[in-house]
């Protein structure tokens, strides 16, 4: 395999290809708004759809599209009440909505109404239809700077229409991609936002801005401080995969330990399966949460504390023994509840999310290079090709990536022309590679929660929430409050 081609073998075998970078698929799993802890039923919305043009920035297509969008005003103190506004991720938006706990709790104190809008392409909001995806004519409007172009239409409107919002400022949230989104959306429209807090997001996961192994240290770490040898016998377990599949009866019993649903029969299986156990350490590292949750997966509480424990061995350990560990370390993961009668490498995420979408998205103006040594980090060294990378993208969709794309675009790290930008990332988040963590200006100013996981301010407060997740919340809120004062405040 080409660099990184284990991670994204799993879902694009089944095309006929063997993609050669690690980031498709990392980039896919980690821009989520993760599931409520508490699970708040009482949440209740409208459903409305927008008229959409499907491309804004040209003329000769015309054609439009419905914008979902959901709606819940019933803290909002009109007339001239904030608007929290959550720019949708690449996934169904009520699912967002349902689970970014943060907003729904803060809505009172505000006196804000909460609108939470679909990204094109994904849930409800085809442009062309279910023919969306069936070719990349359709695909070419998929892009991060059509949605913006679609929040600031969709806001614009609502603020003539809406009676009693005309005077409203309105601040975007979003958490991973839709926290890019919401970074991005203040960058570019300024005069719609006051605001914008963009949670886990890393809007400097892009070439020649980070180091490229930077993420998979992080994942390292968090599994190296989380148990005794937890990350060396990790590390260790890709040469022990290889040992025991060069039988078939190692195959056969490999297969068995782990109560895979499809046996393991060719090389190429043995490829899918390591995309997927690399997978499930890099999940792990962002849904390390204090509680249980049901981010990707149903997890207990620190999960990978729990995963630790079945890998305290010591460097005598044998292969057999080193990889049974690792079996009931990845059925924490995929079987904490023991309803899983038996574990399919080729689903590891939830289906609320657009997959091929987001491929596309990575294959144009999206190029995280990723990249493993083998040693700052317990993955096989895989180094960064962007020309594998491109070659796949073309195989598959007829395009080819701009690599300095969204540096053009959106700055890059020459961003402090801006402002009012909150960016949160937590310590155990590898996402925060990636991600602003130091202030840049007085307006553009970084929290960092040292105990958080993937954009943990955004979900639902917990009993066991970290010292840490609760002052960054209380901060964030500080920041809207001043934000809408300035609004209001002609002269300030």
């Amino acid at each position: 395999m080409g660099a990184g081609g284990r991670a994204a073998a799993l879902c694009l075998l089944t095309l006929g290809l063997t993609f050669h970078v690690t980031a498709l698929k990392s980039q896919l799993f980690a821009r989520f708004g993760g599931s409520s802890s508490s699970g708040d039923s009482n949440i209740s919305y409208e459903t409305l759809y927008f008229v959409q043009k499907i491309d804004h920035f040209g003329f000769l297509e015309d054609g439009t599209f419905k914008q979902r969008y959901l709606v819940a005003n019933k803290h909002w103190k009109q007339p001239g009440g904030p608007i929290l506004f959550y720019t949708g991720n690449e996934g169904d938006i009520t699912w967002f909505c349902n689970n970014t706990g943060f907003m729904w709790e803060i809505a009172e104190e505000l006196g804000a109404m909460l609108v939470f809008a679909e990204h094109r392409y994904y849930g409800e909001s085809l442009p062309f239809g279910q023919e969306s995806y069936s070719d990349s004519k359709h695909l070419n409007y998929l892009t991060s700077e059509q949605a913006l172009a679609d929040f600031a239409v969709l806001i614009q409107s609502l603020k003539s229409t809406l009676a009693g919002a005309q005077h409203s400022p309105v601040i975007a949230v979003g958490g991973s991609y839709g926290g890019m989104l919401a970074a991005w959306f203040r960058m570019k429209y300024p005069h719609v936002v006051v605001g914008a807090l963009a949670a886990s997001a890393p809007i400097w996961q892009f070439p020649g801005l980070v180091p490229c192994g930077d993420f998979y240290k992080i994942v390292t770490q968090d599994f190296a401080k989380s148990g005794h040898n937890c990350d060396a016998n990790i590390r260790n377990s890709w040469k022990a995969i290889n040992n025991v599949t060069s039988t078939a009866s190692g195959l056969q019993w490999l297969s068995e330990e782990f109560s895979l649903c499809a046996p393991l029969k060719s090389p190429v299986d043995i490829i899918v399966f390591k995309s997927w156990l690399q997978e499930t350490w890099v999940n792990l590292a962002m849904v390390d949460y204090p509680y249980e949750a049901n981010f990707l997966q149903p997890l207990p509480p620190w999960p990978i504390q729990v995963v630790c424990k079945f890998l305290a061995f010591d460097s005598a350990v044998s292969d057999h023994q080193l990889l049974r560990g690792v079996s009931r370390a990845a059925k924490v993961y995929y079987n904490y509840t023991g309803s899983a009668s038996c574990l399919n490498t080729s689903q590891t995420a939830t289906g609320s999310l657009g997959f091929l979408g987001w491929f596309y998205q990575a294959c144009t103006e999206m190029v995280m290079p990723m990249c493993t040594d083998g040693v700052q980090d317990m993955f096989e060294p895989e180094q960064w090709n962007f020309q594998a990378f491109s070659d796949e993208c073309h195989a598959m969709f007829g395009v080819r990536p701009r690599a300095d794309w969204a540096g053009a675009v959106y700055g890059g790290k020459d961003i402090a022309s801006h402002s009012n930008i909150i960016f949160s990332n937590g310590g155990l988040d590898p996402w925060s590679s990636g991600g602003v963590t130091r202030n840049l200006t007085g307006t553009l100013v970084s929290i960092l929660i040292p105990d958080g996981a993937h954009h943990l301010d955004l979900r639902y407060s917990n009993a066991r929430d970290p010292a840490s997740v609760r002052a960054a919340r209380q901060l964030e809120v500080k920041h809207f409050q001043q934000w809408i004062k300035t609004a209001s405040t002609p002269g300030l």
